[in-house]
């Protein structure tokens, strides 16, 4: 069963982050009538249509529980991690298939490792880049599912986010 979304709806597209479900359309495509999603990402006021029917392999998802947010921060919180001490480029092609995933999980890995590798040495462009891509992505939701409040009594986290 796939998931259905309604108008106004919050929702996450993997790799752009949270938007919202502005309307639900048909349109005619090759003389078959389709129904679209049309969502604005709340960042950066972009608008997306995805076919209803291609919601799972686009990987649009709702945003997470309260419970899955305390997941999340409990990874952020984790110090105790093994980095891996490839080369950067490497570690950046692994980092960006996580966030390309859409999985809150994964991208809370990357965003932890990237913030733990910075206290130990400078980061390339392309990881910098990529940790306030994770930060933003994260964020939205986190903030969504919780509250910024809630967040910034985390020591770490709001560190982590500059909260």
């Amino acid at each position: 069963m796939a998931t259905e979304f309604s108008v106004g709806d919050n929702a996450v597209y993997p790799g752009h982050g949270v938007g919202r479900v502005l309307a639900i359309e048909a349109k005619e495509l090759a003389g078959k009538k389709l129904e679209f999603y049309v969502i604005q990402i709340i960042e950066s006021g972009m608008k997306i249509m995805i076919p209803k029917n291609n919601v799972e392999s686009v990987g649009l998802r709702p945003i997470i529980s309260k419970q899955e947010a305390g997941e999340v921060i409990k990874i952020l919180k984790e110090t105790n991690v093994k980095i891996d001490n490839q080369t950067w480029n490497r570690r950046y092609r692994e980092y960006m298939e996580k966030i390309k995933t859409g999985s809150v999980y994964e991208i809370a890995e990357v965003l932890r490792d990237l913030f733990l590798l910075k206290v130990d040495k400078e980061l390339s462009f392309g990881e910098r880049k990529m940790l306030d891509t994770a930060r933003g992505l994260l964020l939205k939701e986190l903030s969504l599912a919780t509250s910024k409040e809630e967040l910034a009594q985390e020591d770490e986290v709001r560190q982590i986010f500059g909260l």
